[in-house]
């Protein structure tokens, strides 16, 4: 493992004797197994800040564009299996929780993308001790946090169910399905705590490999439960809570393995309060913005809900197919934020600005084309999910009102990527909130109340894609982001 020695603002080296010592500084010898450590962390972690941009980015966006498939079969597997197995009013139950999960989990994955900011910055600077630090304060707050989602989530599920209009044929079948999976809170949280720490780390490859044999398991224990015992929608969030939970297991064992120079310890596990203070300041921003975006698609769903289980079931599944389809944006956008934290951290800013470029343009590259696919093969896509001709028709519907815009959406979350890089997480935070919140709900409130109608619904994501696309354009163009962190320290 080769760690970067810091850079003056024009991207050069520091002389060789520098980064020699810095290397010392880093992996200190032990009285024995020091060359075990170096090749340990040599194949588990991974330096980003050298060598050509675009590769860099591809090769760890690529496992984590694999992680995010599997991820996604998660999320998708139970719509499968439940809408063929068990009918629309299941699928409908299953998809009108979705938005739940989110809000619930939301915060705390906020949090999570905070911590691994801080990591990656220290690790990007060649600061072991800070490294540590950051990954056993994080840790510690993702098993809080964890304990208190399912305290929340379990206790609150019927009542908010309600509170969103879920409609009467469904709403039994959603508390079922929302109340099982909030049992598995902690090792959400969890899974992505740790490996938000292998991917600060430059390490995309073994949550990769944890959460393909987890997804497998998912699978086989929703046809299990679902498809051959008829165990109902209840049964399919315990096998995907399952799953979950063995990742968890998977990603400890990793962390804690002997031998790591980076290495996780129980007894270690603690709150440090200035560590905790810096992991906060750079995960509330997303937290907020992950929670309240997370409200309005609840109040977006409780209209989605006042039109009935077949716009319920087409909205679900349309949902479904736009997350496979950003799977390469959000493997890129994760990929450009760490490689921009490592590379600030060690203050290479034109090697941050060039990946920032590169990001953007093939993220919106790829979603355009996406979106066209899509559109295309919109009722194919649609009848994967349930083959009713009237949920068909409305996700046909929605996927070519939204398809052809996609390219907003992934300038969006590209931008937003970069400044969550650069410790300026505020940026899209406000952003996102006065635009695809505040702005979302006020016109389709204003167009639901004068004509009820779909369509008016789904026009508003194009429309506040492109507008907050504008907002972001002229932020990265004018701002001064590269300099984001020793911005922060100074005001400190």
């Amino acid at each position: 493992m080769i760690f970067r020695a810091k850079a003056d603002g024009n991207g050069e080296k520091a002389p060789f004797a520098l980064q020699k010592r810095q290397k010392r500084a880093i992996l200190p010898c032990a009285p024995c197994g020091a060359e075990k450590g170096r090749d340990t962390v040599a194949s588990q972690t991974r330096n980003l800040t050298t060598g050509s941009i675009p590769r860099v980015i591809l090769q760890f966006a690529a496992p984590l564009f694999l992680s995010q498939l599997f991820q996604q079969l998660y999320n998708s597997v139970d719509s499968l299996i439940v809408g063929n197995f068990l009918g629309k009013q299941a699928l409908a139950a299953v998809s009108s929780s979705g938005s739940l999960v989110f809000l619930l989990v939301g915060f705390f994955a906020g949090i999570s993308i905070g911590a691994g900011v801080v990591i990656s910055r220290h690790f990007g600077a060649g600061e072991q001790d800070k490294v540590l630090l950051a990954i056993h304060t994080a840790v510690a707050f993702g098993l809080a946090a964890g304990a208190l989602l399912t305290v929340i989530s379990v206790a609150l599920t019927p009542y908010i169910l309600r509170w969103m209009g879920t409609a009467p044929d469904v709403i039994d079948q959603s508390i079922a399905y929302f109340r099982v999976f909030s049992y598995g809170g902690i090792p959400l949280v969890m899974y992505n705590t740790l490996t938000g720490i292998m991917r600060a780390l430059g390490d995309s490859r073994r949550p990769l490999y944890y959460l393909i044999f987890s997804s497998v398991l998912n699978v086989i224990l929703d046809l299990v439960f679902v498809a051959w015992l008829g165990w109902g929608v209840g049964a399919a969030a315990a096998a995907t809570a399952i799953a979950q939970g063995v990742s968890m297991v998977l990603c400890f064992a990793a962390l804690m393995k002997k031998g790591n120079a980076i290495r996780l310890e129980w007894r270690k596990i603690a709150f440090d309060g200035p560590m905790l203070k810096e992991i906060v300041r750079n995960g509330i921003p997303s937290g907020v913005q992950n929670s309240v975006i997370s409200i309005a698609n609840v109040l977006v769903q409780s209209h989605i809900n006042s039109f009935g289980s077949d716009a319920m079931a087409a909205c679900g599944s349309y949902s479904k197919l736009e997350g496979f389809g950003f799977l390469p944006i959000m493997s890129f956008t994760a990929a450009i934020t760490t490689v921009i934290s490592q590379n600030l951290g060690a203050r290479l800013y034109d090697r941050a600005r060039q990946a920032a470029r590169f990001g953007i343009v093939a993220c919106v590259a790829m979603a355009e084309v996406i979106g066209i696919v899509l559109f295309v093969l919109a009722p194919q896509a649609i009848a994967l999910f349930n083959n009713d001709p009237d949920v068909i028709a409305i996700g046909v519907m929605q996927i070519r009102i939204e398809g052809l815009f996609f390219c907003f959406l992934s300038f969006a979350h590209c931008v937003a990527a970069v400044c969550r890089g650069a410790g300026k997480a505020t940026v899209p935070m406000v952003v996102m909130l006065c635009v695809w919140c505040v702005l979302r709900i006020a016109y389709i409130t204003v167009a639901m109340h004068i004509c009820h109608d779909i369509r008016l619904l789904f026009a508003a994501y194009p429309l506040t894609w492109g507008i907050s696309s504008v907002i972001f354009y002229i932020y990265y163009r004018r701002s001064d982001w590269v300099h984001g962190f020793e911005k922060a320290e100074a005001r400190r």
